[in-house]
């Protein structure tokens, strides 16, 4: 799971910085306002790729961790159907 939101978050990233390159470097030759979107849409990525990293599926059970209260740990696992 931590492999794939990672890929994401790079390819999101690399997309990003090559939004950004390539405007300034060859569309801006051919038209200012095509390159001003393509940054503009370019910005918009870092924040979307930084929440697609920090989102969690539903096999990443980080709460399911034994909380070190037998008691609490039994309960939690009688909800969840578990048993240990």
């Amino acid at each position: 799971m931590y492999a794939r939101r990672r890929r994401n978050y790079l390819l999101m990233m690399g997309g990003c910085v090559a939004l950004f390159v390539s405007a300034w470097a060859v569309v801006r030759l051919w038209s200012m306002p095509v390159a001003i979107g393509m940054c503009g849409v370019a910005m918009v990525i870092p924040p979307i790729a930084a929440m697609v990293a920090n989102l969690r599926g539903p096999e990443d059970r980080w709460w399911d961790d034994p909380s070190g209260d037998p008691k609490s740990d039994e309960w939690w696992d009688e909800l969840d159907g578990k048993k240990r």
